[in-house]
């Protein structure tokens, strides 16, 4: 028997949520945009479902790195439903792909005045503000559009829905990003994994490993393509002596590049912390191969050639 084609608005939404949770994007948008069809020859009122679809259809847009329409989707679903943190949220993360970080800092800013806790609005502020420190100087907040005054009645609105926001954007976020491995990341993933990486190396420096793991893991489940991810996240995985985290990422990273050298070192250093000196040795025998005057993996060989007799 043939499974039955969705026929209501409500069959077509829980149809393209299906298939935006299994990476399909083009398809989800397509039946979110048959719901709104449906939804608006009905003639019925119903702002708030209108709103969602296109909300949800903004963020298929969003994976496929098509920021415009993004942009589109989420004015029109705030213009029925305004001060909605998700379409918010949203249109602040194409904004910033397209480097429009004015724009973006405006929306992040609004998100904030609604619920001040929100993760992702937080850190978007911190690297707006950076952008914009570097963009237009020191004065570039008299440059920035004016941001909307949320009302008391909006933020109210959204404290009385908790499983609205708090718990569903959390859920929404991890299965949003739990499709990553299965597919190419977006042009907005991509920028968004390269700013948490960065923030994560800023970490490594001041000697904030635990955090600097933290800001590398969520830059790979936006893109998990960058092998000097892996192997930055290896190197913090070292220092907190997690050694078998260490090698794994340092494989992952050889998968991408194999000729990460850091990679290769890392991995050995592992290796000869697990007292796995064979394979310790063997890496180290790669990485000279690529590189046969690198001083420190001459000096490990020495050490670890000691331990192997």
């Amino acid at each position: 028997m043939a499974p039955k084609f969705p026929d209501s608005v409500e069959e077509l939404r829980a149809a393209g949520n299906e298939r935006f949770r299994n990476g399909q994007y083009a398809e989800a948008s397509a039946l979110y945009g048959r719901a709104l069809r449906m939804l608006q020859a009905q003639g019925s009122s119903n702002p708030e479902e209108e709103s969602v679809l296109y909300s949800n259809r903004a963020a298929c847009h969003l994976k496929d790195g098509n920021c415009r329409d993004c942009i589109k989707d989420c004015t029109s679903a705030l213009a029925l439903l305004p001060f909605s943190i998700k379409p918010l949220l949203r249109r602040a993360s194409a904004y910033e792909a397209l480097e429009k970080y004015p724009m973006a800092y405006v929306d992040y800013k609004t998100v904030l005045q609604i619920d001040d806790s929100v993760t992702s609005a937080l850190e978007g502020i911190n690297r707006m503000t950076r952008a914009l420190m570097d963009s237009l100087g020191p004065e570039w907040r008299l440059k920035l559009p004016s941001i909307p005054l949320v009302p008391v009645s909006a933020q109210k609105r959204w404290n009385s829905l908790p499983s609205e926001n708090h718990k569903e954007m959390a859920k929404s976020k991890s299965k949003e990003t739990t499709t990553t491995k299965n597919r190419v990341p977006s042009a907005g993933d991509v920028e968004r994994a390269r700013v948490l990486k960065e923030e994560g190396n800023e970490l490594v420096k001041k000697g904030n490993h635990k955090k600097a793991i933290e800001k590398y893991s969520e830059s790979l489940l936006y893109s998990n393509l960058e092998s000097a991810t892996y192997s930055n996240r290896a190197l913090c995985y070292l220092v907190l002596k997690q050694y078998k985290e260490a090698v794994k990422d340092c494989t992952e990273a050889l998968k991408l590049d194999g000729k990460n050298v850091k990679a290769f070192y890392r991995r050995a250093q592992a290796h000869k912390a697990l007292k796995d000196y064979k394979s310790s040795f063997a890496d180290i025998s790669n990485l000279l191969q690529i590189e046969p005057r690198n001083g420190p993996a001459q000096k490990l060989r020495q050490e670890v050639k000691q331990s192997l007799h």
